[in-house]
């Protein structure tokens, strides 16, 4: 029997990988509580909204049972599109396959243990060297930043659902720019910029006019009447420091 197969009998591959994803860490187990804040964010923020797929994460949770159903139809009314649940109890689990969700175990279990099959599989030493070769590789894999030349007009939204997001141009009014990196504008910013759109804290807003109707970054906002009135009309940037958004001149 060949093992050799014919490219066009293959339906599928399946592949590992590491997608980018929002993760939504749920302090309050009530939906209408939930329901209230999303609906403040989405008043802020309306792209961002926009079908983005999250993660429910229940881990600080203290609950067996949640109304998972009517959270991630809370969620669903608000456009976001949850697609699994991290962490809680045996029943929280059920309830997530029930509904047709993944499920992922909880940060710190996940970390420290390893897969069944890998563990019978591996040592230690193995294990650790298969995943320190896995790190180098993610590491080397470059990401691509998203060039984009003109104004971006009122009504307009560019994104870069990888990397970085450069404009060399001015971002008008009622336009809207979002990045899963950072976001520079050479140029004026009077729209909203929306930098680490998956949640990189890391991820900066770089502009050379600052007149932003909101300014995020992993999703921590600043309206325009939030933001320091000498530093409007200059060269800014934007970073996410103590829990907060961080603006001060460029340079």
């Amino acid at each position: 029997m060949s093992l050799n197969a014919n490219s066009a009998d293959i339906a599928f591959t399946f592949k590992g990988g590491m997608l980018p994803m929002t993760v939504m860490e749920l302090n309050s187990a009530d939906p209408e509580h939930i329901r209230r804040q999303l609906a403040g964010k989405l008043s802020q923020s309306p792209a961002f909204f926009q079908h983005t797929p999250v993660v429910l994460s229940v881990e600080k949770l203290d609950e067996p049972h949640l109304a998972l159903e009517r959270i991630c139809a809370v969620c669903r009314d608000h456009k976001l599109l949850p697609v699994a649940v991290r962490g809680g109890a045996e029943p929280v689990r059920q309830s997530a396959w029930a509904l047709g969700l993944g499920w992922f175990a909880p940060i710190e279990e996940g970390r420290t243990k390893p897969l069944e099959s890998v563990s019978r599989m591996a040592e230690p030493e193995a294990a650790d060297e298969y995943a320190a070769e896995e790190s180098k590789a993610q590491e080397s894999v470059p990401v691509a930043t998203r060039l984009y030349r003109g104004t971006v007009r009122s009504g307009q939204q560019v994104s870069a659902a990888e990397g970085d997001l450069v404009v060399v141009g001015a971002v008008n009014a009622g336009a809207e720019v979002l990045a899963a990196g950072s976001i520079h504008v050479y140029g004026a910013l009077r729209g909203r910029a929306l930098a680490g759109i998956h949640g990189n804290t890391h991820a900066g807003i770089y502009c050379r006019e600052l007149d932003a109707e909101l300014l995020s970054v992993a999703g921590n906002y600043k309206r325009l009447e939030d933001i320091d009135s000498q530093l409007l009309g200059r060269a800014a940037e934007v970073h996410f420091v103590k829990e907060q958004l961080e603006i001060k001149p460029l340079g």
